[in-house]
């Protein structure tokens, strides 16, 4: 899911990974508590497990308070809950939570990363890219939340896939990609490649990790390579398609046209 405003460990505000909302967010870092003993994390069935042969001891609110946390372990989510006691003074580095204001779910960072709730990305792969590179551009897709340096790499090497399938030498972008505008690709295109350092005089080379690049950077790679097949591909396929649907004697007389135009251009003195 491709949110209004993705969110980032540089905002207050954004829209929530959970609910969507675009809203402000109450950030938190977090401490570390040794579990005693070397005691291994409580899971939902352990601690339905201690406490059951004590039900029948509990009252009633009790029981719906500890059947709400068992809950809540279940579900997966991360809440809050309150103790006696904080002996930590060791505070974890690089790792933080936000706190939706609209939803109250909590969403866990791994230095710039979103690690928790992990989120689908749907753009998917222009069909008419050639396989090989649609299976780089769903390999990004699969790693781009975790690692968007890793999905900007991935995505380099399928733009130079994809303008050797065009017809260009894919041994360098900046050729190719000025080959491909001659033939008629957008010349924006281009300048956005640029931009994103595909192209140009800080171009990265296919396949290696920039540690410049960002999840926002990789989402361009994604939008940038379907348009290129949309422009180069797609589009003319249509076309090409709707113009042999046309009764045969229209063809005809366009082909005889065009071939009239063409020899009168070649036949032309020159100035």
């Amino acid at each position: 899911m491709q949110l209004p405003v993705e969110p980032t460990i540089t905002a207050a505000a954004f829209s929530c990974p959970y609910c969507g909302a675009y809203t402000s967010q109450k950030w938190s870092s977090l401490r570390e508590y040794p579990l005693a003993n070397n005691a291994t994390p409580l899971t939902a069935k352990d601690m339905y497990d201690s406490f059951s042969a004590h039900f029948d001891q509990m009252t009633d609110a009790h029981k719906a308070d500890l059947h709400l946390h068992i809950d809540r372990l279940k579900e997966g989510f991360i809440f809050t809950e309150e103790t006696s006691f904080d002996s930590s003074r060791i505070q974890l580095s690089n790792i933080h939570l936000s706190q939706c204001f609209h939803c109250s779910k909590f969403a866990v960072w791994v230095g710039e990363l979103l690690v928790f709730p992990a989120r689908n990305f749907e753009l998917a792969p222009n069909s008419d890219l050639p396989k090989d590179v649609q299976f780089d551009f769903n390999e990004a897709r699969s790693i781009v939340n975790q690692s968007p340096r890793g999905a900007a790499a991935l995505l380099r090497l399928a733009v130079q896939k994809l303008c050797k399938h065009l017809g260009e030498k894919g041994k360098n972008i900046d050729d190719d990609i000025g080959a491909l505008v001659k033939k008629g690709l957008n010349p924006l295109v281009q300048q956005a490649l640029d931009i994103v350092r595909v192209i140009g005089n800080e171009a990265v080379h296919p396949g290696t990790i920039d540690l410049n690049d960002d999840r926002e950077t990789a989402l361009h790679l994604f939008s940038l390579l379907n348009t290129i097949g949309d422009q180069m591909i797609s589009n003319p396929n249509k076309i090409r398609e709707i113009y042999n649907k046309l009764p045969e004697g229209k063809r005809k007389s366009i082909e005889k046209r065009d071939k009239t135009l063409q020899h009168k251009k070649d036949t032309a003195p020159s100035l």
